[in-house]
């Protein structure tokens, strides 16, 4: 049994090198202070844009509680981010309060292909998290995320443990870095993209990653928030 074990094991640590190989994953000994200046950039600015925003989060949790008074203005939910590892990411609550209860009678008009939920017209969404989504205000409390290292401000975005289940080795390569708040998938179609061609954006950030590509896309990020409809 544990012979067995060990060729299973030995075959997929096969086929990661090969998918790392193959993308330009491998480690890199090119990075050189790029994860210092990336870890620093990000405690500045989620520290600072918590700050700022503070007034913002104030008024959300108002209009939040004034639609629905019995739930949490804050929604937790586990997310799985580096290496596999799960942690509870924060967001503004955009649905009803039993939302995830749910969820399995919805499942099949999902309309994105592959591992991932996403809906248009979800009918779980309030009037308010319906604005908060169109304009993704619903994802600022993921500074705290950021400033605390579960996050980064630029990194493909961390799926849900049920997502993951269903991923395949190729998959999995886009959880060998840090999650992010934005990406090269929101600034590039987002949810008009297939859950595969999502994949293939975030493994093409992770070859290629820098600080100049990181501000790029926050840059991006901020030109697409003010004018796109993709959010939902």
């Amino acid at each position: 049994m544990s012979s067995s074990r060990s060729n299973e094991a030995e075959v997929v640590d096969a086929s990661v090198d090969a998918y790392s190989v193959a993308y330009g994953l491998e480690r890199r000994q090119g990075l050189g202070l790029y994860p210092f200046v990336k870890r620093s950039m990000d405690i500045i600015l989620s520290f600072i844009g918590i700050i700022v925003l503070s007034p913002v989060f104030l008024l959300v949790i108002l209009l939040i509680k004034l639609e629905d008074s019995k739930g949490s203005a804050l929604f937790y939910q586990i997310r799985v981010g580096k290496n596999e590892c799960p942690f509870r990411m924060i967001k503004f609550r955009s649905m009803v309060t039993d939302a995830e209860d749910q969820l399995s009678a919805l499942l099949l008009e999902n309309e994105i292909e592959g591992a991932m939920f996403k809906m248009r017209n979800d009918p779980r969404i309030t009037r308010v998290g319906r604005f908060l989504r169109r304009t993704s205000i619903d994802e600022l409390p993921q500074l705290f995320n950021v400033l605390r290292g579960q996050m980064s401000l630029v990194g493909p975005r961390p799926p849900l443990p049920r997502e993951v289940h269903d991923y395949t080795v190729r998959d999995k390569l886009r959880l060998t870095v840090t999650p992010g708040c934005t990406g090269l998938w929101q600034v590039s179609g987002r949810n008009h993209l297939s859950f595969d061609e999502m994949v293939e954006l975030d493994l093409e950030y992770i070859s290629r990653r820098s600080l100049r590509t990181d501000v790029m896309i926050i840059f991006k990020t901020f030109r697409v928030l003010l004018g796109s409809n993709d959010a939902y």
